[in-house]
């Protein structure tokens, strides 16, 4: 069974940095594609960033320049390296692992106070 595991979340203050960290177990298989997405109370989900399993990145537009996506691939590990935070950055973030099919961890809560 596919199991992934957020963690790293918490309170900062506006400008402050957190590291949030991701593992995958539960499976022998190659995972693909790995990323983030944030979902913001009353809003939808949206996307943060992705990472291949080839290093390619792709970032939303919000949070360029201010967050790096990276992954080990030996530890089935994704990581979300967030610096300048805002109070709009403000969401649980839920990673993903792309096998033949999507999977999804639990979600941790960032809060950014200004």
């Amino acid at each position: 069974q596919v199991q992934l595991v957020e963690s790293g979340g918490g309170l900062v203050p506006d400008g402050g940095s957190l590291r949030l960290s991701c593992v995958v177990s539960g499976s022998t298989f190659r995972i693909n594609t790995m990323g983030w997405y944030r979902r913001a109370p009353g809003k939808q989900r949206d996307v943060v960033a992705s990472i291949t399993r080839e290093g390619s990145t792709n970032y939303a537009d919000s949070v360029k320049g201010r967050f790096t996506i990276s992954r080990d691939n030996a530890k089935n590990t994704v990581y979300l390296q967030m610096n300048s935070l805002k109070p709009e950055d403000t969401a649980e973030y839920l990673c993903y692992a792309d096998f033949i099919v999507r999977y999804w961890g639990q979600g941790t809560q960032v809060t950014v106070f200004s």
